[in-house]
């Protein structure tokens, strides 16, 4: 069932960065958006919460459960982040502050959007700790952020993005700065929080080999548009556009080969041939 519904948005911050992104957000599943550095994914992300620049012009349609999202008035909006809609960054610095008590930051998020105080904000905080696999959890509502590792702060960031239950959950590059071992952990729990949650998941990531772990569909994009959309497995396994292909190239262990630019195969192609040039014309 679809829960989110991206329709040809377009986002322009003094020149087009988006243009034209199209998906839809299904219950359960997991949509991956990638694409390098300054493809537009990220901006498109924040477009879903409002949150681009004030300066930006945005174009198109996104509707959650069929309420239209772009232009919304903010006090509206503010009602939907972090309620119905929640984000995890790169960085869980970006989401946590470092002067709160970590169960604080989780309670301050049932007070505003379910109205939840006292022993039962606190009772489900410690719930939240210990699913997403956060050691001694009631010890750890007392503890700051920086007394955690990258990988347990990143941990409670998606606890405090699920604090209140949210529909949507938009994850941009969420294990880019941690180990690969930690990696592995983050990528499992959001596969399954987002199969026992019935979370709607936009993964927003560079790494094509985090696509190929957990998510079920995978968007393409490049300087704006979305080049290739295919589910995962036909993806990794017949890409169609050549910088998909480029991408796929670039894991470890891939096995493929990147494509050659059309120039850059002539010139190896005249590199190569011991033709003089007053030959070739002779010909």
């Amino acid at each position: 069932m679809s829960v989110l519904d991206i329709r040809d948005l377009t986002v322009d911050i003094g020149r087009p960065l988006v243009k034209g992104l199209s998906l839809r957000l299904e219950a359960g599943r997991i949509q991956g958006l990638a694409g390098e550095s300054g493809s537009g994914k990220t901006l498109s992300a924040m477009a879903v919460l409002g949150l681009l620049p004030r300066h930006a012009r945005t174009g198109g349609s996104i509707t959650l459960a069929g309420t239209e999202l772009l232009g919304m008035r903010r006090r509206a909006l503010n009602r939907i982040r972090g309620r119905r809609i929640a984000m995890i960054f790169q960085d869980p610095s970006a989401s946590l502050h470092p002067q709160i008590p970590v169960g604080r930051q989780l309670t301050d998020h049932m007070k505003v959007h379910l109205r939840l105080r006292g022993a039962a904000a606190r009772e489900r905080a410690i719930e939240l700790l210990e699913r997403v696999q956060v050691p001694n959890p009631a010890e750890a509502l007392r503890r700051y952020p920086h007394q955690f590792s990258g990988g347990q702060r990143q941990r409670i960031a998606i606890a405090c993005a699920l604090a209140c239950d949210p529909d949507v959950l938009l994850a941009d590059e969420p294990t880019t700065a941690l180990d690969v071992t930690v990696q592995a952990g983050i990528l499992t729990l959001l596969r399954e929080l987002a199969e026992e949650r019935q979370l709607a998941v936009l993964l927003v990531t560079h790494d094509l080999g985090v696509m190929s772990a957990i998510a079920d569909e995978v968007a393409v994009m490049k300087d704006g548009r979305v080049v290739e959309h295919a589910d995962r497995a036909t993806l990794f396994r017949d890409p169609q556009h050549e910088y998909t292909r480029q991408l796929l190239a670039a894991l470890p262990g891939s096995g493929l080969e990147a494509p050659v630019p059309a120039a850059d195969a002539a010139e190896r192609a005249d590199a190569a041939d011991p033709t003089t040039d007053e030959e070739k014309h002779d010909v």
